[in-house]
């Protein structure tokens, strides 16, 4: 048996945080949260935090106590100039396109922005299909009903058949629990719930080469 599945976390996984593009968003969320909540500029922060590890996005929680419409929060938060902030990666590109595994884009963003992000990368060619916040129905990483269902977007039916790669732990727990091979990304720290931690995708031919021989790791 091999690996057939390829999930690629999106924000700060596939590009460097250091281009700063998610802490834009988090800045459009705390405008979202003032302008359209009305609350003070001071509890930002903590509300957004309780929510993240509440519910696994500050936009599930908006969405429960707040009843915050999800495509005006997600339209608001992505209306950046991702194209001036994310660059071309033509290793990345290289990488991606020689791995024979299908590829998914598995993010608790939303389909416009990830499609504006892997565009930016120069990498659309390179990804089967993304599975978004909105093919989750809103059940967002890191709820494991958003696993299940990313496994039947993409057809797949073996969670051992699967890599998971992503740059928050929370996130990989769950995938790690179902017997995914979880994948962390921006740190070479171990940690109990990923088998391999690398700094950025790109050290993946070195550290997983089995994965060029489409063969389980043993």
């Amino acid at each position: 048996m091999a690996y057939t599945t390829l999930f690629l976390d999106l924000d700060d996984t596939l590009y460097p945080p250091t281009n700063g593009l998610w802490s834009a968003i988090g800045v459009r969320m705390d405008e979202f949260i003032r302008l359209r909540l009305g609350l003070p500029e001071g509890e930002i922060p903590a509300l957004r935090r309780h929510y993240f590890l509440e519910y696994g996005t500050t936009l599930r929680g908006l969405q429960l106590h707040h009843q915050v419409d999800a495509e005006d929060f997600l339209e608001y938060v992505h209306d950046l100039p991702v194209e001036q902030i994310v660059s071309p990666d033509p290793e990345l590109q290289s990488l991606l396109n020689s791995l024979p595994q299908l590829k998914f884009i598995f993010t608790n963003s939303n389909r416009k922005h990830a499609i504006r992000v892997v565009n930016a990368l120069g990498i659309a060619d390179c990804i089967g299909s993304i599975i978004d916040i909105t093919a989750m129905e809103y059940i967002s990483k890191p709820n494991p009903r958003a696993y299940r269902q990313a496994l039947q977007i993409a057809g797949e039916s073996d969670p051992l058949a699967c890599v998971y790669l992503d740059d928050t732990v929370k996130n990989l727990a769950p995938a790690h629990e179902m017997g995914f091979f979880t994948v962390l990304v921006g740190s070479q720290a171990q940690h109990p719930v990923a088998r391999l931690a690398i700094n950025r995708p790109h050290d993946l031919r070195q550290a997983m080469p089995e994965l060029w021989n489409n063969r389980l790791r043993s």
